[in-house]
């Protein structure tokens, strides 16, 4: 879906994009994560034909932005991170708009529009004025309008920035929601939300890619391991013997909580989520958590970009 090669947006002495290569498959949902300022907007500016790239190029399918620009912005729906709004207009209106614009036939624009609302959820204030809306609404309309013609490929930038923890919860349902029906490529500079949603992740850092590849591949190529927090109910015997032949455990502490729950933290080289909750359901042992613990891919993150304050 996209293939970019050796991208580059120059501005005077200043790489803001500095010879980024990277592809992304169709269907794939994938973050850019990175510190503000480390060039997430201008890649995505550039893939969206609002900025001419210095060097390099990228093809959206079999459209190069350099090229046919017409063609690819046909076959993307995009979200800057301040929704591209008017305010005076009716949220369904607005999005018939959108639609018209993206070349919607008249047949299809009310089934389109439907669609849109529907998968936004923003049936409740289809009626209103977009000027009186709350921010998350407003975000919420912004991801209707990129995705109102139904384009293959969503560009997002930081679609969870200035909202509360309430709306992060439904953006975040939201973005899942679009996954296999669209392509997604969207940017943030908060790891948990890219290793919530995201399949893949290319860590950005003055401009280059740093790293890519998934939360387990980036984890052991920095020497680091995963580390697994898994709660049931049950005998510690049984658990050990239902964790122990899982092959990449590497070591597991269990610590014995009231009632008769076990509490265990497993470090693996690879992700054995599912295989260790397979191992629990067929024990009989009752499980209740089962989360990849976030420490040791933020120390990754850092490890790559470095403290906030050598940014500066």
């Amino acid at each position: 879906m996209i293939a970019a090669s050796h991208l580059t947006k120059s501005y005077a002495d200043c790489k803001a994009v500095n010879d980024v290569s990277f592809t992304v498959k169709q269907g794939e949902c994938v973050g850019l994560l990175g510190l503000n300022g480390a060039g997430k907007t201008t890649l995505l500016r550039m893939l969206a034909c609002l900025l001419a790239p210095t060097a390099g190029t990228a093809r959206i399918g079999e459209a190069d932005i350099s090229v046919d620009s017409i063609a690819v912005r046909g076959r993307i729906g995009f979200l800057p991170e301040e929704p591209p709004l008017y305010g005076e207009m009716r949220v369904r209106d607005f999005l018939a708009f959108a639609a018209r614009l993206r070349g919607v036939a008249k047949g299809d624009l009310a089934e389109r529009v439907d669609r849109a609302i529907s998968r936004c959820r923003l049936g409740d204030v289809e009626q209103q004025r977009i000027e009186t809306l709350s921010y998350g609404f407003k975000k919420r309309v912004g991801i209707a309008q990129a995705i109102v013609h139904q384009p293959p490929l969503v560009l997002l930038d930081e679609p969870i920035a200035g909202l509360d923890p309430a709306q992060i919860v439904e953006m975040r349902d939201l973005i899942r929601a679009l996954r296999g029906q669209h392509t997604l490529l969207l940017s943030s500079h908060i790891l948990h939300e890219i290793s919530q949603t995201c399949d893949r992740i290319l860590v950005m850092h003055r401009g280059q890619v740093a790293a890519q590849g998934t939360e387990e591949e980036l984890t052991g190529k920095l020497g680091s391991k995963l580390r697994i927090r898994l709660d049931a109910a049950g005998s510690r015997g049984a658990l050990e013997k239902a964790l122990g032949g899982l092959e990449g455990l590497e070591a597991i502490e269990i610590e014995a909580r009231p009632e008769d729950r076990l509490s265990a933290e497993l470090v693996c080289s690879r992700d054995l989520r599912r295989d260790a909750a397979r191992a629990v359901v067929e024990a009989g042992l009752g499980l209740e958590v089962l989360t990849l613990l976030r420490g040791d891919l933020e120390s990754v993150f850092l490890k790559l970009t470095g403290p906030r304050e050598a940014e500066s």
